[in-house]
């Protein structure tokens, strides 16, 4: 386990190292962007080092992996996020270990969100995930809702009970105008977010950025960055 540890205290120094550099170059405080580490298909024993190495923030997409994996690290000071594609019959799962919901993309998500979050008796963070490759009243093919859609769904979280709007999230299109432009694309989502912030002031959350493009979110704007395989692959990075 201690070269394990070793591996991914290396890679999480490395990861480190590009978000202070591109918070330098972007006139930013490091603290301004907070890092999510995304532990799916690694198993609850990296959690526990990344935890042992000061990770605070975490991150599955899949259910069946992250219910037994969040309640083996129950006793740990981690906050989980949730940010995969999710249906509405894993919702009570979720909502048992998810402390924010990334995912967020239409009503009758948040419908059933606001059902289990209510039975839970807790409070779940929902970032509304954008689809800029989407038309504007259409989903992305990776989910997301069209940005015509976001004002009518954040106002639908901001009233549900159990739920509260944080922000927005998205992930670099591979199709449409952005594709290939992931800076172009999370400056569209700042613009997004500082729409959304005039109506629900609080939700300042802006999720963007995964290990390759993680620089372009930061000089964006990007509050937080989604990191997996730069901080948990087992192969080294090319160039």
């Amino acid at each position: 386990m201690t070269e394990r540890k070793d591996e991914l205290a290396g890679n999480l120094a490395k990861v480190e190292e590009r978000i202070a550099a591109a918070c330098a170059a972007a006139g930013r405080k490091r603290e301004e962007v907070a890092l999510i580490v995304v532990t799916k298909t690694y198993p609850a024993s990296d959690v526990r080092i990344l935890s042992e190495l000061g990770v605070r923030h975490v991150a599955e997409n899949k259910d069946q992996d992250a219910a037994p994996k969040a309640a083996e690290c129950s006793d740990l000071p981690l906050t989980w996020h949730f940010v995969g594609q999710l249906q509405t019959n894993k919702v009570r799962s979720v909502v048992g270990y998810a402390d924010l919901v990334q995912s967020v993309d239409r009503s009758k998500l948040v419908t059933a969100l606001s059902k289990e979050a209510v039975r839970a008796e807790r409070e779940v963070g929902c970032l509304i995930q954008v689809a800029l490759d989407a038309g504007e009243r259409e989903r992305g093919e990776r989910g997301g809702v069209a940005p015509g859609g976001i004002e009518e769904l954040a106002d639908l979280i901001a009233e549900a009970p159990g739920l509260r709007i944080d922000g927005l999230m998205t992930v670099a299109p591979l199709t449409g105008e952005y594709a290939g432009r992931e800076l172009a694309a999370f400056e569209r989502l700042m613009d997004l977010s500082t729409d959304l912030r005039r109506a629900h002031p609080a939700a300042n959350m802006v999720s963007a950025g995964m290990s390759a493009d993680l620089e372009q979110a930061v000089a964006a704007g990007a509050t937080h960055v989604r990191v997996g395989t730069a901080v948990l692959g087992v192969r080294p990075r090319l160039g």
